[in-house]
């Protein structure tokens, strides 16, 4: 009997050290430094950029993940010089969700820069959290955008297509074009310019997440046009 309960003790605790042990799952609203903190080469990254960026204007700037990040020094890179380089500040930072994103805008000194227009695209990375809990965490990033920079009008992209969690972005999708105001917050569903293609999507690298030179091709003839008609009403 002794050793029946001493086993059933430490199977007890062995269950409660692999339960201690999985992931928590982080609330998508509720700024993170998860993604930024632990890594020195992002921060060293980031301060480098934006030190390097502050003596010139900015009327845009992109807010998101890897997607947005590749603007600069990936596939987007010649259509980033060509359209970009010289009126845009690229936030964009690999594996961030809407938590990291938010903390991000929150805790990264961008005082020297006064954009009229952010363009945001992110949540792709979410694919543990249902759509509602996305939607919420991408509402949230517009949130804390808008608290950054007084008066700025936000362009707000569908979450793109992927082999990860089409379905389900496609499903917060729905959740976010009703933001669309006309007056601050304009959508952009640049998922539905990106048509299935064999086993893949127009636009999209191999990896079937992020964005090929004709991916930021599209993204750039889509935004133009309206980020004329957002700096006329201005």
């Amino acid at each position: 009997m002794k050793r029946l309960i001493l086993s059933a003790l430490l199977f007890t605790s062995i269950c409660h050290a692999q339960v201690s042990s999985l992931p928590v799952k982080q609330p998508t609203t509720i700024a993170s430094d998860q993604n930024y903190s632990p890594k020195l080469a992002y921060q060293i990254y980031f301060n480098d950029y934006i030190t390097l960026r502050k003596n010139r204007p900015a009327d845009l700037i992109f807010i998101g993940d890897s997607i947005t990040e590749q603007w600069r020094w990936g596939a987007g890179s010649s259509v980033w010089k060509k359209h970009f380089e010289e009126r845009a500040i690229d936030f964009g930072l690999g594996s961030d969700k809407t938590q990291h994103t938010i903390w991000r805008l929150e805790n990264i000194d961008l005082s020297a820069f006064t954009p009229q227009v952010a363009i945001i695209l992110i949540g792709t990375n979410n694919v543990q959290d249902t759509p509602e809990e996305i939607a919420n965490g991408v509402k949230a990033v517009i949130a804390a955008t808008q608290k950054k920079f007084n008066g700025i009008k936000i362009v707000l992209l569908s979450i793109l297509p992927n082999a990860r969690a089409t379905e389900k972005m496609a499903a917060t999708n729905t959740l976010l074009a009703p933001l669309d105001d006309q007056r601050n917050i304009y959508y952009l569903d640049l998922a539905a310019q990106l048509p299935p293609v064999g086993d893949n999507w127009k636009g999209m690298s191999k990896d079937k997440l992020h964005l090929s030179v004709e991916g930021y091709e599209i993204w750039t003839s889509a935004l133009e046009p309206l980020l004329s008609t957002i700096m006329n009403q201005k």
